[in-house]
């Protein structure tokens, strides 16, 4: 059988590496390449390389491209310095998430600005197709997909900045945290940010397809000696998952709106209009009526996605929710989950049950994120 699944620039040194190869969006991606906890706790401690070239690129260039994108995501664009990052989401007209995503304010070559936003891989498409919707009067944007034109790796952890130092013609030290900047690595052009999906600090870089094989393998080998590892889905799920990031198909998707999502902070209402603006705004004066929450569990039984969540009561407990995503957290050595409960059972310390293959077991309701790093 041949397949059809779409392949990364990295493609063939993940399957030579050992790369457990899976299906993910469309794409071929590693899952993991030894174990998840070590590559996890890796992260943690030293540094990861991650392959996130399956994730979309979108440039958009003319002059009225932050007026256009002002009015398309739901956090304010036409403000943004050259040189930040903003995380954003894309709603529709109900308030449902589409994507979250990422939009870049670059400097133009020659003069002026320019923005990328980076998108999730199963909702590329999606988005693609939404924009030309929503263009409206706003003749003067050019926009294009590059996403099969550039590669995107993350180096997250502690050593992330000692690691790549050596690599880049720029200051690290000086890229704040969600501040990008195009700079040179291993001499090829590239896009610089200071953000992650770890908890860790890091960095994400956008580079050439055909440099990325050069650049991916030089990195990797000056960290070997450091306890540096290729890290793969796997670890970045339970990385995001201790971190409390929610992750789009699990916390995020088209019946869920940003406010129970815990993303009011990506959503600004005030003086503006955008797809879902209405919806949200009346969302936000009723209050949502359901909230986002983190749980931990004292017993060593792990809770999964679609699991039942019931008011602490027993058999007669109500089932009041469900699980979106849950894992044994190797940094906490606790099951961790997350899921959407009434607005009323999400205060921190309140005693729920989680339905685990048919018994219950009690969890607690805690402050996101589980984990947070020190330094």
């Amino acid at each position: 059988m041949i397949s059809t699944l779409a392949k990364t620039p990295l493609y063939e040194w993940h399957a030579a590496h050992g790369g457990r190869l899976v299906d993910f969006a469309g794409w071929s991606m590693p899952v993991q390449y030894t174990s998840i906890v070590a590559e996890h706790t890796a992260t943690r401690t030293a540094a990861g390389l991650f392959d996130i070239s399956h994730m979309g690129r979108l440039k958009f260039t003319g002059a009225e491209t932050a007026l256009f994108l002002d009015s398309f995501v739901t956090r304010r664009v036409a403000d943004m310095p050259v040189g930040q990052v903003r995380y954003a989401l894309v709603t529709n007209e109900q308030g449902g998430i589409l994507d979250d995503v990422l939009v870049y304010h670059l400097p133009q070559a020659g003069g002026g600005s320019y923005f990328l936003m980076v998108v999730n891989a199963s909702n590329r498409e999606k988005i693609v197709s939404w924009i030309p919707h929503w263009m409206g009067d706003h003749a003067d944007v050019r926009w294009t997909d590059v996403t099969l034109e550039t590669a995107m790796i993350a180096v997250q952890g502690p050593l992330a900045l000692k690691l790549l130092q050596p690599h880049v013609d720029g200051d690290l030290r000086g890229l704040k945290y969600y501040h990008a900047a195009e700079m040179r690595v291993d001499r090829q052009r590239a896009i610089v940010s200071r953000t992650g999906y770890t908890g860790e600090d890091g960095f994400e870089l956008i580079v050439p397809a055909s440099a990325a094989g050069t650049i991916w393998e030089s990195v990797f080998a000056d960290g070997r000696s450091q306890g540096v590892v290729a890290a793969g889905l796997g670890a970045r799920d339970t990385l995001r998952l201790e971190a409390g990031m929610p992750l789009y198909g699990h916390e995020l998707n088209e019946e869920i709106n940003p406010l129970e999502a815990g993303l009011s902070f990506a959503v600004n209402l005030e003086g503006r209009r955008f797809p879902g603006s209405e919806a949200l705004t009346a969302i936000q004066r009723e209050k949502p009526q359901r909230i986002r929450i983190g749980l931990e569990l004292a017993a060593k039984r792990v809770p999964r996605e679609h699991y039942g969540i019931y008011a602490a009561g027993g058999a007669a407990g109500e089932q009041i929710g469900e699980i979106t995503s849950g894992t044994f957290s190797p940094t906490l050595q606790k099951p961790i989950a997350m899921g959407y409960v009434p607005a009323q059972f999400s205060a921190p310390g309140t005693e729920l049950e989680i339905d685990i293959r048919g018994t219950r077991e009690t969890a607690r309701v805690v402050k996101l994120p589980f984990y947070r790093r020190t330094t």
